[in-house]
């Protein structure tokens, strides 16, 4: 029996019901979708008011830059300071130049944009086959991630599609260039990291030692250049402001944590305690689910050092199996990220674009029933939609996230190699 990127490819088949390996519905659907959802956009923009958040923060900001200002603790908006990597300030100063930084026209292309991260989405469930055709409906009902693309205009809606854009390269083992895109997705916001632990257990698996270093070192060449403006200039602020990953949010706007006590939210114990248990379960996922077939982590890790008969091969060899099925990688860079947000200490509204496309995904990973695969869905939707959030709201959100991780934690394994005979 031959696997190519799953056990059989009558397993899509098997959840669609009357499917056959052959069936290109799912396709010709994710087409439907997609003209179906770019008229819906088109009407969210020609009569649903725009919401003024973060426009006029970015735009400031992009002003400051294109005025010569190179100090990252002096660019600001109405909104704080500029906390986001260089890579976003290119971004918008590209948006400003091709809009005059009106919304209406901005908008638009937003709007082009979602189009184009839900056909990278939709891509990628169509190759890993683990959806049923029509569940692939579920990505195009979210109300609060229509509304974060083209009334919002936030910078997670490019970060997410270059991140996605990264995924469908890397699912077709153009790993180098995935992580370049990888890497500029990470200059436009860093939420993106999340899936960092997530795509390097992957290049452990798939690359040599020599290629891990250099598709690293192409990603962290790219930060290095998007930054040189700063970094030749005023090297600490745009470090210490593009990079800080201690920052406190504020109470109220948290979707998944205001039932705790404002005083416990802003301490440095909880943040703490969330790292570990965030790398925690990372570890315990890498070791029993990801690295399950190479005998779980410390074994994958050792058995690197052992095959190798010298440096030379150590360093050029790829492991014995390295060729990764495309339903392996989505699986484990999704899980990854999903397992950081479950962890986070604040979500706020526009951070549900961070994981919602993953979604459908993850619950069809799990052994639930239709049914409760389709409440928990509704279910998270419905906490995001919550404004502001409670106490109520965001411990459900909670529930939800763990049921969610659960059902992965108990689902079996995929096989995580292709074109393998068994």
């Amino acid at each position: 029996m031959t696997r190519v990127g799953k056990h059989t490819a009558g397993k899509a088949a098997a959840a669609a019901g009357d499917s056959t390996p052959s069936d290109r519905r799912p396709l010709y659907f994710a087409a439907f979708l997609l003209l179906a959802d770019a008229a819906l956009v088109a009407l969210i923009i020609a009569f649903v008011p725009y919401t003024k958040i973060d426009w006029d923060a970015y735009m400031a900001q992009v002003d400051a830059f294109v005025e010569g200002e190179r100090d990252y603790t002096k660019i600001e908006g109405d909104t704080g300071p500029l906390v986001y990597p260089a890579g976003f300030l290119y971004v918008y100063s590209a948006i400003k130049f091709l809009t005059a930084g009106q919304v209406f026209p901005a908008q638009i292309l937003f709007g082009v944009l979602y189009i184009v991260n839900l056909s990278l989405v939709m891509l990628l469930y169509v190759k890993t086959e683990v959806l049923p055709w029509w569940a692939l409906s579920l990505l195009c009902l979210s109300k609060r991630v229509h509304s974060i693309f083209v009334l919002r205009l936030f910078n997670d809606c490019f970060a997410m599609t270059f991140l996605h854009a990264a995924m469908v390269l890397i699912i077709y083992h153009k790993w180098y260039l995935g992580l370049i895109i990888f890497s500029a997705a990470v200059s436009i916001k860093m939420n993106v990291l999340l899936f960092a632990p997530s795509l390097l257990l992957l290049m452990l698996k798939a690359m040599s030692i020599k290629g891990v270093f250099f598709a690293l070192l192409g990603a962290a060449v790219l930060q290095v250049l998007l930054g040189m403006p700063f970094l030749l200039l005023h090297p600490v602020e745009y470090i210490s402001r593009a990079f800080n990953l201690g920052r406190v949010f504020i109470h109220f706007w948290s979707v998944n944590f205001k039932f705790v006590p404002e005083k416990l939210f802003v301490s440095k114990e909880l943040a703490v305690a969330l790292l570990a248990l965030h790398l925690t379960t990372l570890i315990v996922f890498a070791h029993y689910k990801w690295l399950k077939n190479e005998g779980g982590l410390f074994h994958f890790l050792y058995s690197r050092f052992k095959d190798a008969t010298s440096i030379g091969q150590f360093i050029f060899c790829k492991p014995k199996l390295s060729t990764l099925s495309k339903e392996h990688i989505v699986t484990v860079m999704f899980v990854g990220n999903f397992i950081g947000i479950v962890c986070a200490r604040s979500l706020h509204y526009q951070f549900y674009s961070w994981y919602f496309n993953s979604l459908p995904f993850l619950l069809w990973k799990t052994r639930f029933p239709i049914f409760m695969r389709i409440i928990i869905f509704v279910g998270v939707e419905l906490c995001w939609n919550i404004y502001p959030s409670t106490a109520y709201s965001s411990l459900i959100l909670l529930f939800l996230h763990i049921s969610i991780l659960f059902g992965l934690w108990s689902s079996p394994a995929e096989y995580p190699y292709a074109n393998v005979k068994t």
